[in-house]
């Protein structure tokens, strides 16, 4: 009797200590909407900064101060709109690329309707600092759920797919974004510049960190 409660515990404890295929799902999901929710919290931060923004936020930024709509909805618009554009790309989005369109867009929203409008520089340049890095956090969360990539992202790798480098690719789309979000009214500045610098280093550092079955070192 004695021999076969120690086989069941020994059977539980080997059972408990293994990872399963829905164990591993529901840490990418929830790795997924973590990630997305606090890009868009970083989104935000950024904003209420008034410091400067990444790129495609510029050109957010600029579209929502154009049309009078909140910026949440300029972001799920411009997703969905990128999104089309991976049709003549052969791009396939995932889970994460769809969740990715709405999800940003409604966490900016939310996370404007509750974060003060700082005045003081100190305070101010904190919300630009936190803001990137947690941003180079969400990025490695949703990425390294592997459930699809942004639309965005997925615009700039299947243009690479037709022979381009990657890194051309990337500047191109971006410099052309910037420039287009400037010229609407977007806000660039220092956090412009800092987001340009930082986020390649964040994100190669968290990514590897954050990916679920990944190196954690």
């Amino acid at each position: 009797m004695s021999t076969n409660n120690e086989e069941r515990r020994a059977a539980g404890l080997a059972l408990g200590g293994r990872t399963t295929g829905t164990d591993r799902l529901g840490r990418r999901l929830v790795n997924l909407y973590a990630g997305l929710v606090l890009f868009g919290v970083s989104m935000a931060l950024m904003l209420v900064s008034g410091l400067g923004l990444g790129p495609w936020d510029v050109l957010h930024q600029g579209l929502a101060e154009r049309t009078g709509l909140p910026i949440g909805w300029i972001v799920i618009g411009v997703g969905a709109l990128v999104l089309l554009l991976w049709v003549p790309l052969r791009q396939r989005p995932g889970l994460g690329t769809i969740s990715n369109v709405v999800v940003v867009g409604l966490a900016v929203d939310a996370s404007l309707a509750v974060l003060p409008e700082p005045r003081q520089l100190p305070v101010r340049l904190a919300f630009l600092v936190g803001g990137v890095v947690a941003n180079g956090a969400a990025t490695g969360l949703y990425i390294g759920a592997g459930l699809g990539p942004g639309p965005r992202d997925g615009l700039m790798t299947g243009l690479a797919r037709r022979g381009h480098s990657i890194r051309l690719v990337r500047t191109a789309i971006e410099l052309a974004v910037l420039a287009v979000g400037w010229l609407l009214g977007g806000t660039v500045g220092v956090g412009t510049v800092l987001y340009a610098v930082s986020i390649g280093p964040l994100a190669q550092y968290f990514i590897p960190r954050l990916t679920v079955g990944g190196d954690q070192r």
